[in-house]
């Protein structure tokens, strides 16, 4: 697979990740609030999955993910991602593991507010970053 492939798997992973937003908003709205928490989450996730397909890597796990997003972005990144960013998405599968497999938790809105604030911040993030990347694509 070409550098072609990726750049466009990164925009689909990218558009994904903010159809997943939009349902966590949508699921806030209705409270439910284990499942939109289980989306802000997946929404990061994805956006993770379309930074590594720049980097043409792919992952079976999603701590496989936060693993070489740690390591590619944040260790030996250019300061464009920081340790809060990582920290937020840790904090996000946290929540969302209990969210799924904790029968006797209860999610909150207040708590599943703030991920969807995670969340929104960083797909955003990814995508500007995205973009800047592509731009510099098209350059050389």
């Amino acid at each position: 697979m070409d550098r072609e492939y990726y750049m466009e798997l990164a925009k689909v992973r990218l558009e994904r990740a903010k159809e997943l937003l939009e349902e966590s908003q949508e699921l806030l709205a209705i409270k439910s609030y284990k499942s939109a928490n289980n989306s802000a989450f997946y929404a990061m996730e994805k956006s993770i999955k379309a930074l590594l397909a720049i980097q043409e890597i792919e992952v079976a796990t999603h701590n496989g993910g936060l693993k070489q997003f740690n390591y590619i972005f944040i260790h030996k990144g250019d300061g464009s991602f920081t340790v809060e960013d990582y920290q937020k998405i840790a904090k996000a599968e946290q929540i969302r593991n209990v969210s799924d497999y904790d029968d006797f938790y209860i999610a909150g809105r207040e708590e599943t507010e703030q991920q969807i604030a995670n969340a929104k911040y960083f797909v955003d993030k990814v995508e500007k970053y995205l973009k800047n990347e592509a731009a510099k694509e098209a350059e050389r």
